[in-house]
């Protein structure tokens, strides 16, 4: 039986906490705007505390997500974003599926061969089998490293097939600026790894849905949000 989230020692109720780290990570907020749409409703908190909620409360909920189940037959498409931080250069190596869905990703500060590998290697020990098929840009690194670690694994290198990853850097490019940049890869990492649960969770499968198929399914994820954080639906 998983344990509980622990609220103890936390004077605010549990479901004004897990709100805001819902509005903090689901919405293209600062936390200053965070703090500002709590006071709307009342609720007097500061934009630090706020950030202390993200900190302790935000992977812990990330952890608790229903992660969609791999499938053989699936596509990965693996793409990378370089991203200044105290003014040196790193690389956010993510790989999303055929519908969108993060399914992981890694910050690092090299940009060669080794860097996809160990993004492939973390790849098939979370997903627990390889793709169907591969896709990336033009980045000769990605052939390298699938001829070393899932040689038997299709891989299609072209540009324009590569959309799919590329957008999916997009929200958080907003988020960057809203926050005005990340102070450590550490601080990356962990808003990145909670930041595209949440999302995983709220965005719709990239296929045609009816307006009514949406609502159902942004219930649904708010409904399996509150049971990850302990609230009552």
């Amino acid at each position: 039986m998983t344990k509980l989230v622990s609220y103890r020692r936390h004077r605010f109720p549990p479901e004004i906490i897990a709100h805001a780290v819902w509005l903090y990570f689901r919405c293209p907020l600062s936390l200053r705007l965070v703090e500002e749409l709590l006071l709307e409703r009342g609720i007097v908190v500061s934009y630090e505390t706020v950030r202390r909620w993200a900190l302790k409360f935000g992977p812990e909920y990330a952890r608790r997500l229903k992660r969609k189940r791999p499938r053989r037959r699936d596509i990965w498409h693996l793409d990378e974003v370089v991203i200044t931080i105290a003014g040196q250069r790193h690389w956010l190596w993510r790989a999303v599926d055929q519908d969108g869905y993060v399914l992981d990703e890694i910050v690092q500060t090299r940009h060669d061969t080794k860097a996809a590998k160990r993004l492939l290697k973390r790849l098939l020990k979370k997903q627990g089998c390889a793709p169907k098929r591969l896709i990336t840009d033009k980045l000769g690194s990605y052939a390298a490293a699938r001829r070393q670690i899932m040689p038997r694994v299709e891989h299609r290198s072209h540009k324009g097939l590569n959309n799919r990853a590329e957008n999916s850097h997009l929200p958080l490019r907003k988020r960057e600026r809203a926050m005005q940049g990340f102070r450590s890869p550490g601080g990356l990492q962990r808003f990145t790894s909670v930041f595209s649960a949440v999302r995983n969770l709220f965005v719709p499968p990239r296929s045609r849905r009816s307006a009514l198929a949406t609502h159902l399914h942004r219930l649904q994820a708010v409904a399996a949000w509150k049971s990850a954080a302990g609230v009552a639906a």
